[in-house]
């Protein structure tokens, strides 16, 4: 089978990938993850063999680099800068009713999240899921559950 245009897959794609990495990591990171995730796969689009599953491995990319984007934050947190003075800071931005929420949803392992997100934000049936993921259909929705497992306790807690 011959690959499409990269152009082409861009376009067919680059929205719903933004809306994934949105939920993913948060608007403000999303855009740069999104800019990593098309320039790795351009970077490997010309070794490609088989063009069946492009949508299901530009979300594993993307997936890979929302991961990676949650562990940097992980890891340079503001509030663990010390000897800084606290007017020095910018302000937290303003946080939406949803955001506690949707922090917590990030902090999910990766599989979990992207199965979270997939359900939640694009209503995907589990084996849609299981697509873009590359997992089964019963390996998405055990994903999904998991997800919401944890995140039912956060909330609890």
């Amino acid at each position: 089978m011959r690959l499409p245009p990269f152009q082409s897959l861009v376009d067919a794609h680059a929205s719903e990938l933004h809306r994934f990495l949105v939920a993913s990591v948060g608007p403000t990171d999303a855009e740069d993850c999104l800019q990593e995730t098309l320039l790795s796969a351009l970077r490997a689009y010309p070794r490609l063999r088989d063009a069946t599953h492009l949508r299901a491995w530009l979300y594993t990319i993307a997936q890979h680099k929302a991961t990676d984007a949650v562990r940097r934050s992980v890891r340079h947190r503001s509030e663990d800068l010390d000897g800084v003075n606290p007017g020095h800071l910018a302000e937290p931005p303003h946080e939406s009713a949803d955001e506690a929420l949707w922090t917590r949803v990030r902090a999910l392992p990766p599989k979990q999240r992207a199965a979270v997100i997939h359900r939640f934000v694009f209503d995907l049936a589990y084996k849609e899921i299981g697509m873009r993921t590359g997992t089964s259909e019963e390996a998405a929705r055990q994903n999904v559950a998991t997800g919401l497992r944890r995140l039912r306790m956060e909330v609890d807690r």
